[in-house]
């Protein structure tokens, strides 16, 4: 994915730095004259309560958040977070919508389908810098293009995870609809496994682990990579943006609630770094929330998700206007089995801002953190069967 040429270090500082005092300047100049809100920062010495709302259960995606309950980062930053589990059934922008979340996790576009569909939420911090999604193969099934899916089973998930590979296909000159026969996909690798789907759905972070977890019956040991095949949506340029931290757009009009929102951006950044400086940690924190998955498994989710956060050229959290406006073009143009797209027009100015995560790492690079770090490098992980 092409991303604009990053300022040079001195002029980023510079520029945040200026962020920083101007937003400063905004807040204090919103709420002169009025008494202080309830829900500012730590603005009474006591902590503010805030509740965020996950997309699925307790999982190193999550690890960031988890790490900066832990490690007292929103403490210090003056909230109490509560950090709510979601599920098959919770849809976590209309959690967040309805008023039951202060701020939630969402990939861009299905917060954004919802938000033309009334849910008035903005995108405050873009965590995921890349795609985790893949269209896994055996090795063996000659899958190596996008092409080469023409006439094959096609694994999907649905419910809106289908259309970088929908994408991917038009773009290779298939047609979706005839071209490939699609199979309804468990979230799991059961089909892929069985040899009732040629390529199936995968995170980086998650099922494509579990092929790795799996033994081969052939050989009694556990698959490899070079087992199989990988198409990753970020080198065919049909990537979306994935997960990004929500915050209710009416809710941002307070100045209140404002200072919340860069804290608890800042405290979140805070966790994402020690659960890039720390990943083993950073997994044991996660398991010991209460996961129900292996401690080898999450090992691997956490560095998996490091890599899809990290390196982050202009700082974690920022939104890349060319990555976001790929998302959109793609969420307008690409069509599903059911011929419907994600979008139906562009989203308005208030879908995102980059106001608050800027002032969050200004903050932090003001105190000598590394906000970008370029050099990240993933660790080694020996994942065990089962993922145990």
């Amino acid at each position: 994915m092409h991303r604009p040429a990053s300022p040079s270090r001195p002029r980023r500082r510079a520029a945040l730095a200026a962020v920083a005092a101007i937003a400063s300047a905004l807040l204090v100049a919103c709420s002169s004259g009025t008494a202080p809100a309830e829900s500012e920062a730590g603005g009474d010495g006591e902590l503010t309560p805030v509740t965020l709302q996950l997309q699925w259960f307790a999982q190193g995606q999550f690890a960031g958040y988890y790490a900066a309950v832990d490690q007292g980062f929103y403490e210090a930053a003056g909230l109490d977070v509560t950090i709510v589990e979601g599920g098959a059934d919770i849809v976590p922008q209309t959690v967040l919508a309805d008023g039951a979340a202060d701020f939630a996790i969402a990939w861009v576009p299905k917060a954004l389908a919802s938000r033309e569909q009334g849910a008035l939420i903005t995108d405050v911090a873009q965590i995921f810098q890349r795609s985790g999604t893949l269209q896994v193969s055996f090795a063996d099934a000659g899958i190596d293009s996008v092409d080469d899916l023409a006439g094959k089973n096609v694994g999907s998930w649905g419910f809106g995870n289908e259309f970088e590979l929908f994408a991917a296909l038009t773009a290779a000159g298939l047609d979706p609809m005839t071209d490939v026969t699609l199979v309804q996909q468990a979230f799991d690798m059961s089909g892929l496994l069985a040899g009732d789907i040629d390529a199936a759905q995968a995170m980086t972070y998650n099922e494509y682990a579990q092929l790795l977890e799996t033994v081969d019956p052939e050989t009694g040991d556990l698959y490899t990579a070079d087992d199989f095949s990988v198409l990753d949506w970020n080198d065919e340029g049909t990537a979306m943006l994935q997960d990004a931290i929500w915050a209710s757009s009416d809710r941002l009009e307070d100045a209140a609630f404002q200072e919340t929102t860069v804290a608890f951006i800042k405290a979140s950044i805070e966790g994402w770094i020690y659960a890039r400086d720390n990943p083993e940690e950073a997994a044991q924190i996660v398991v010991d929330s209460g996961s129900q998955l292996g401690a080898s498994h999450q090992q691997w989710m956490v560095n998996e998700i490091n890599a899809l956060v990290w390196p982050a050229p202009d700082g974690i959290g920022m939104i890349d206007e060319a990555a976001w406006q790929q998302t959109v073009e793609i969420a307008m143009s690409t069509t599903n089995q059911d011929g419907a797209t994600v979008l139906t027009a562009e989203p308005d100015d208030g879908a995102w801002t980059n106001a608050y995560v800027e002032q969050a790492l200004a903050e932090l690079e003001a105190d000598g953190v590394d906000i970008t770090g370029d050099d990240f490098a993933p660790i080694e992980v020996e994942l065990q069967e089962g993922g145990q």
